[in-house]
């Protein structure tokens, strides 16, 4: 959430962010809200100071003997008055809150302006695409004929978009995420971190899922609870409602956990095999730091999830996203898109954000500066250290032979049980 003094001093620069991240939002309207409030409680402490006043003259007549019922009813119908504009206000405080979290994040000044995904810079390339001597074939066709992918049941188990990882398939999922915690706690100074599945909605408030995704997400009907979209949402509020000491930070944070997702609008697009589900496995980067130190947070960040990647050796691209293709509570986002040999693209596996303080407003999480001072919001960052299932489709098709074989990446072999080839 931004600050609304911040937006209330800067109108045109709020205008022009919100134009170039493709947002509508009635900025209008919430000055309005904001005026109406500002003039209750210019009232409400008129009318205070003036109950105080009459509170001391009707003292003073009673202490002179003197009639004082016409003062007390002044005082009566003044009190009525402050009641009602208590009452505004509160309705007031309510609106503007309401307003002040739909308003997306303010876009950092690096960050490319830009309508969609055709506008976001190639910031660096890694890795070459492999030629095939034949023609490759797509991740379900090789897992099926491998025996490791399970559509069918997995539609007949729930519904259309989910899988059932079989045998090597699910032993692959889970050595790919051993790896990535392993890669993250032991290289990159990560806390491992075993959150719920199932958060409350001040959590999701917290992060930016509500209100702005509730469509999206999937909701426990008889408690206020909800299945996480990502790892990102219970490890960013950890410290909801805290204040940190500056010594503390940075707080390095990963997790492996399930991910569920509706999705709803999406659908027609990826519906073939598990490059869009429903339920999917993510290993997840969170950081809490000091404002000052957020942006070389940000690339350090990135690194940690393009070197699996590179340890895995699979071709991919680094990209900065425009201003129209930005994530609601992003600053500034990298996406990581990994090459998929059937589609003859890089498609994404990770996005890694700085959200400066927006998230930081909401989950009220502070710091309190060694020299002393106020306390200050911390920024938080998130990445995907990679997508688990995306990783697995991209394994698949990049280490394919022609006979429909799939070798193991070297850096998966011990992980295995010195497993080299999935053969069919």
């Amino acid at each position: 959430m931004l600050d609304l003094k911040w937006v209330r001093d800067h109108l045109e620069e709020t205008r022009t962010f919100l134009k170039n991240r493709n947002h509508s939002f009635d900025l209008d309207g919430l000055m309005q809200v904001e005026e109406r409030r500002r003039s209750v409680l210019g009232e409400a402490e008129t009318l205070q100071a003036r109950r105080n006043e009459g509170s001391r003259r009707v003292g003073a007549l009673r202490g002179r003997g003197e009639d004082s019922s016409a003062a007390m009813e002044e005082m009566r119908l003044l009190g009525e008055r402050v009641k009602e504009l208590e009452t505004e206000q509160k309705r007031l405080d309510e609106a503007l809150v309401d307003r002040m979290l739909q308003i997306p994040n303010r876009p950092h000044e690096s960050v490319p302006v830009g309508a969609s995904e055709e506008d976001n810079p190639e910031v660096r390339r890694w890795g070459i695409p492999r030629s095939f001597p034949f023609e490759p074939k797509p991740h379900w066709e090789l897992g099926e004929a491998l025996g490791i992918l399970d559509f069918e049941r997995g539609v007949r188990l729930a519904e259309s978009r989910f899988v059932v990882l079989k045998g090597w398939g699910a032993r692959l999922e889970r050595a790919l995420t051993q790896f990535m915690l392993d890669r993250h706690t032991q290289n990159h100074g990560f806390l491992e971190i075993a959150p719920p599945y199932l958060v409350n909605s001040k959590t999701m408030r917290g992060t930016g899922q509500l209100p702005k995704f509730a469509e999206d997400l999937y909701r426990c009907s008889n408690d206020d609870l909800w299945l996480i979209p990502t790892a990102e949402v219970p490890m960013t509020n950890l410290h909801a409602g805290e204040i940190l000491q500056e010594k503390e930070l940075p707080l390095y944070y990963t997790a492996y956990t399930p991910c569920f997702r509706r999705e709803a609008g999406t659908y027609g697009r990826d519906m073939k095999g598990m490059l869009r589900v429903h339920q999917f496995d993510k290993v997840e980067l969170v950081k809490l730091c000091r404002p000052e130190d957020s942006y070389e947070e940000l690339e350090s960040l990135t690194r940690c999830a393009e070197s699996i990647l590179q340890d895995l050796e699979l071709p991919f691209r680094t990209i900065c996203l425009c201003t129209g293709d930005m994530g609601f509570s992003a600053a500034k986002t990298y996406d990581l898109e990994v090459w998929i040999p059937s589609q003859n693209c890089y498609r994404e596996i990770s996005s890694c954000s700085n959200c400066e303080d927006f998230q930081s407003r909401r989950m009220d999480t502070r710091y309190r500066p060694e020299g002393g001072g106020k306390p200050r919001f911390v920024h938080t960052l998130n990445g995907s250290g990679i997508a688990v299932g995306r990783c697995l489709i991209a394994l698949l098709e990049n280490y394919q032979e022609e006979d429909g074989a799939v070798r193991i990446p070297q850096a998966l072999v011990p992980y295995l049980g010195g497993k080299e080839r999935l053969v069919p």
